[in-house]
C-alpha cells in the first residue's frame, strides 16, 4: 500500500488535473442518493483522492462529506476546494472515526489493497455505517491481482471473487442491491452497491 500511496502523493496535482470530469459514475451516485433523504446525507469517502468529480457531485446534492485518503497531498487539494467539509489523512485499513455514516464510498480506492487487507475492510465498513446505510465500491471483475500503470509507475490492484464479496458483505450485515461487472457505460468498472440492515 505504501508504494500506491507514494505514487498518488507524488502526482497529486497531475492526477487532479487529469481526472475525468465526465461523471461516468453518475448513475451509481444517483442511485445512492435516491436512498438518502434530506436528513441522511452524511457520506464517508474512503480514498477520496482530490475530490473531483465524486465528492463535488455529492456536495452539490446536499451531502456532508468526510473524506479520507492516505496521500496528504490529495487531502490538501480537497481542503482547498471544499473547505467546509471534513478532510483527513489516514489509512483505510486502520480507520476508526467513532461515528457512523449514511453512505460509504470506496470508488477506485479499495481495490488497491491486497486481498487479505480487503477482507479486513468489511468489519471497518460495518463499524462506520448507519442503519440502512449504503456502501458503494468498485472491485475487479474476478479474483486475482493486476498491475496497472500511473505516471510511469506500476500500480497494484487486487480483487476477491464475486462470491466472496457477497459472502463478506452478508457477514457484515450488508445486502447487495446492485452488482455490475465491467459496466460498458462506466469505463468498464465493476461496481457494488449494498445496504446495511
Amino acid at each position: 500500500m505504501g508504494e500506491v500511496l507514494g505514487i498518488y502523493e507524488a502526482n497529486a496535482a497531475a492526477f487532479d488535473h487529469d481526472r475525468g470530469r465526465s461523471l461516468m459514475e453518475k448513475a451509481y451516485l444517483d442511485e445512492l442518493l435516491a436512498h438518502l433523504d434530506a436528513s441522511r446525507r452524511r457520506v464517508l469517502d474512503v480514498g477520496c483522492g482530490a475530490g473531483d468529480p465524486i465528492a463535488r457531485y455529492l456536495i452539490e446534492h446536499g451531502c456532508r462529506i468526510t473524506g479520507v485518503d492516505g496521500a496528504a497531498a490529495m487531502i490538501d487539494i480537497c481542503a482547498q476546494k471544499f473547505p467546509g467539509m471534513d478532510w483527513r489523512v489516514g489509512d483505510m485499513r486502520h480507520l476508526d472515526l467513532g461515528q457512523r455514516f449514511d453512505a460509504i464510498i470506496a470508488w477506485d480506492s479499495f481495490f488497491h489493497l491486497t486481498a487479505e487487507a480487503q477482507r479486513g475492510m468489511f468489519p471497518i465498513f460495518a463499524r462506520h455505517i448507519a442503519p440502512r446505510g449504503l456502501l458503494l465500491f468498485t472491485s475487479g471483475p474476478a479474483h486475482g491481482e493486476a498491475i496497472g500503470e500511473l505516471y510511469g509507475s506500476a500500480l497494484y490492484h487486487a480483487s476477491l471473487s464475486a462470491q466472496e464479496y457477497r459472502s463478506r458483505l452478508a457477514r457484515s450485515g450488508f445486502g447487495v442491491l446492485r452488482h455490475v461487472v465491467e459496466d460498458p457505460d462506466c469505463g468498464r468498472h465493476t461496481v457494488w452497491l449494498a445496504q446495511a440492515a
